[in-house]
């Protein structure tokens, strides 16, 4: 017991000072808001809760619940083929498909919804199918549209992993392709089909600019319009809020729980590359359905949007209108990218150099605010900074975009410590430098493009974020996304398409220094889990 304590004294004691209290301040900085959203909600009168309980409030839980079981389950139809066809076959261009599925990712879903929303009408493109996409089907299609390269990245990743000895073992014994893949392969992905199926069922839980475009009332599009009422409707609102802060932790807790029961290791190495199956007569359908889904997904909005700019300028519209949203989002996107960076490395450096229990809780509670919705996180800032002089100013809106998107950063600035050998930080100690010497001369060089790509990750969803900046941003602060939110809502859509071409020009940029990144390291598909 006395050497445990020493040993657990001596490592404290590496610890430098200023890194725990920076880890310390960023996990009092996250419970803040979400604490005072909880108490608010709880000091709630009798009639405000009678509302939130009401019918209207399961109805609305079931659509929610709905969206977040469904999401998952068609783009696990769409990723799963993705997958496999992209690594494991000799699919026709099979590089270039493994880069074209991603970039949907660059799109946000409310401008996929300016985009079914636009083609339909009668002077969309598609105006001649007279189709309905409103509601649940365009919802769904929606998100799952820009959200299902979240389960593709992380099982391509594991079936580069796998150990294919297994496979060949199964072959070995007779069984075909489609055994093979149903009684060994696909158990062996199930720890990545969770992950990715949590991260589309966070992002349907918490979407707010799809589902409001396309009139399927969720929670999120609830709690925004009762913070937009006068009266008593911040504290219906925060009820709300509090009803999916509960689901959004129950999400975390089931896939924690199935996480840490299931045991994927084997004890051998397996082949280092497996033999590519032969699609033989479906080569070329293999090759028609990854083109539907690129076109689909990322050709076609291309297109549409081309089209209402098209019409714009025709009709006079200049492309100079939004010069000043699209500075905005630049700025605010640096701005949050810097901030989150310079939170993220003291608690990656806490739970790779100095891991503890303490160091673990305060890594956790970064998380609660990724798996909560904008809307909630802005809703507990605005609670708690209303009537003070920081409300509604650019240091609100970056704290939000802090809490909403730090994960981000510290899982991959954490994943390139990781990576480190440790003996070059003990000989930097063993000639007399200390722990914060060392951080500041070998780890931090060392880790510095795990460092670009958690900034640049940051600067990619933080260009997409609409929830947040609306109701967090300073007065007549526009932004691109709230550009194509605001003129897609009141139908303005050559003015959203113009809104819109910026956004996903941006947006690619950083998509493709993250691409460009982790193809040129060998690992690719780590950026899964930095996701």
């Amino acid at each position: 017991m006395r050497l445990e304590k020493f040993a657990i004294r001596e490592k404290l004691e590496r610890v430098p000072l200023p890194v725990w209290i920076l880890g310390l301040a960023v996990v009092v900085a996250f419970t803040i808001p979400i604490v005072y959203l909880v108490v608010r909600a709880l000091e709630a009168g009798t009639e405000t809760w009678e509302l939130v309980f009401r019918i209207r409030t399961l109805k609305t839980m079931g659509r929610t619940l709905a969206l977040v079981v469904a999401a998952p389950l068609l783009s696990l139809t769409i990723a799963l083929p993705l997958a496999i066809l992209t690594t494991r076959t000799n699919l026709p261009f099979r590089k270039t498909w493994s880069v074209l599925t991603v970039l949907p990712l660059v799109l946000p879903s409310y401008l996929y919804a300016f985009v079914l929303i636009s083609s339909f009408r009668s002077d969309g493109l598609l105006g001649f199918l007279r189709y309905d996409i409103y509601g649940f089907p365009g919802a769904l299609l929606c998100i799952t549209a820009v959200s299902y390269p979240y389960l593709l990245l992380p099982m391509r990743a594991s079936l580069k992993g796998m150990d294919f000895s297994l496979e060949e073992a199964s072959k070995s014994l007779g069984h075909g392709h489609l055994s093979t893949f149903r009684k060994v392969t696909l158990p062996l992905l199930r720890p990545a089909i969770a992950s990715g199926s949590l991260l589309i069922a966070l992002y349907a839980l918490r979407d707010f600019g799809a589902i409001s475009l396309m009139g399927y009332e969720t929670f999120t599009w609830i709690i925004y319009s009762n913070y937009q009422m006068p009266f008593g409707g911040r504290m219906v609102a925060a009820g709300l809020s509090l009803i999916l802060l509960l689901v959004a932790l129950s999400l975390l807790f089931m896939e924690t729980k199935t996480r840490s029961k299931a045991r994927y290791h084997s004890s051998s190495e397996g082949s280092s590359e497996p033999d590519l199956i032969e699609l033989g007569r479906w080569r070329w359908p293999a090759f028609l359905f990854c083109g539907f889904i690129v076109s689909a997904f990322l050709i076609f909005p291309m297109v549409v949007l081309g089209y209402w700019v098209v019409r714009g300028i025709s009709a006079g519209q200049s492309l100079q209108m939004y010069w000043g949203a699209a500075f905005n989002s630049l700025f605010a996107s640096g701005l949050a990218a810097l901030t989150v960076v310079l939170a993220a490395i003291p608690i990656a450096l806490l739970t790779t150099r100095f891991s503890g229990k303490l160091s673990k809780l305060i890594e956790k509670s970064t998380y609660i605010g990724f798996a909560l919705p904008g809307v909630v996180i802005a809703l507990a800032l605005v609670i708690v900074f209303v009537g003070t002089p920081l409300y509604q100013t650019i240091f609100v809106l970056i704290f939000g975009y802090m809490i909403l998107f730090l994960p981000l950063a510290v899982g991959s600035i954490r994943t390139s410590l990781l990576q480190i050998n440790p003996t070059v930080e003990e000989v930097s100690r063993s000639l007399g430098k200390s722990a914060g010497e060392t951080i500041g001369s070998i780890t931090l060089p060392l880790s510095k493009y795990g460092i670009l790509a958690g900034g640049t990750l940051v600067f990619l969803v933080t260009m997409k974020e609409l929830q947040a900046t609306l109701l967090l941003g300073p007065l007549n602060f526009e932004t691109l996304a709230t550009s194509i939110w605001h003129t897609t809502s009141e139908a303005f859509f050559a003015r959203a398409a113009i809104a819109a071409l910026p956004l996903v020009l941006l947006s690619s940029v950083p998509m493709m220094i993250l691409l460009i990144f982790w193809h040129r390291r060998g690992n690719y598909e780590r950026i899964s889990g930095s996701l």
